[in-house]
């Protein structure tokens, strides 16, 4: 029987798909996210190892595992393994991408309501003070009807942001490295823009991107003063795409009207100052946290266990 090491604990569903086809597992049963050293141990023998995009899987640890076939990293993200070494060892990675595009999508679109019509904010203030009563000019925020969304990257998910948007009245336009097709385009409705043009005009910039080593630190302080002074960004693609002391410091200073952040610069840490800010919203990397995305991320990765367990070539490999 092959050897599964669960880096994490994963949907139900994961497992009934490993114990069908007989296949020995462990999982790792601690509170919080698992050591490094814990990890080393535990991979020694594994030939397959799911692992969260929270976990990083480096030289160290695949040096630890010289029975390893494949890491399966519960995910759309791969940035926390080490995938050219991996390859150089003759270990397959796998992400599991498209699954989540909808539930990130949704997050993206619900942020944006959130920052305009002061959601998060008037709940607070609702649990400490309550409010005076009703009143033409109490409390106004913004619709998002009219306004101008500034998608970057416009991927997966990224399309679908648009799509959504599109449907709430709002005006979509994009920037990313390579510009989509005119059919492409005409059919989500958007508009490709250089990127100087997105920041200087959106009301609202949703990053959507993954990370690459051209745009850490994108929006940084130079980006954030070319911004609109009421315009607020959301970033659920990943967090060292923002320089957030810079972030943080626009915000003070009201540079920009607001911000709403899934990820982080320093994940799981958050730059000290965001916690106090009214016109910030953060919550805690819960982009794909759906039942329905969990579910159909777990099945791929404990399919591709399956699939290479019986001699069979992955899906959704990242190392060729």
């Amino acid at each position: 029987m092959s050897q599964v090491y669960l880096a994490a604990q994963l949907p139900t569903k994961t497992t009934a798909i490993l114990k069908e086809h007989q296949l020995n597992y462990s999982v790792y049963g601690g509170d919080g996210l698992i050591s490094q050293q814990e990890l080393m141990e535990n991979v020694a023998d594994a030939q397959y190892l799911i692992t969260a995009l929270s976990t990083k899987v480096d030289k160290e640890i695949i040096d630890h595992a010289p029975k390893l076939k494949l890491i399966a990293n519960f995910g759309a993200g791969f940035n926390n393994i080490d995938t050219d070494y991996a390859k150089e060892k003759g270990i397959v990675v796998t992400n599991t991408p498209l699954v989540s595009t909808n539930s990130v999508a949704e997050v993206t679109v619900g942020l944006m309501l959130a920052l305009s019509h002061r959601v998060v904010e008037g709940d607070a203030q609702m649990r400490k003070e309550g409010f005076p009563g009703w009143a033409p000019l109490y409390f106004l925020g913004h619709e998002i009807a009219g306004k101008t969304l500034g998608v970057v990257g416009l991927g997966n998910i990224g399309q679908e942001v648009a799509r959504k948007a599109s449907a709430l009245s709002m005006n979509v336009q994009y920037w990313q490295p390579h510009q989509k097709s005119d059919p492409e385009e005409r059919s989500l409705g958007v508009k490709y823009v250089s990127f100087d043009q997105l920041v200087a005009t959106s009301d609202f910039i949703s990053i959507n991107a993954p990370q690459t080593s051209a745009n850490y630190h994108q929006f940084n302080q130079d980006v954030f003063h070319q911004m609109k002074t009421d315009a607020a960004i959301i970033n659920v693609g990943r967090g060292p795409i923002i320089d957030e002391v810079s972030l943080r410091d626009a915000l003070k200073n009201k540079e920009i009207g607001g911000a709403a952040l899934d990820v982080y610069e320093h994940e799981p840490k958050v730059t000290p100052g965001f916690q106090t800010m009214k016109n910030v919203i953060l919550t805690p990397h819960i982009g794909n946290a759906t039942v329905e995305a969990r579910d159909a991320m777990g099945k791929i990765v404990a399919d591709n266990i399956v699939l290479v367990n019986e001699g069979q070539k992955a899906k959704y490999v990242v190392n060729p």
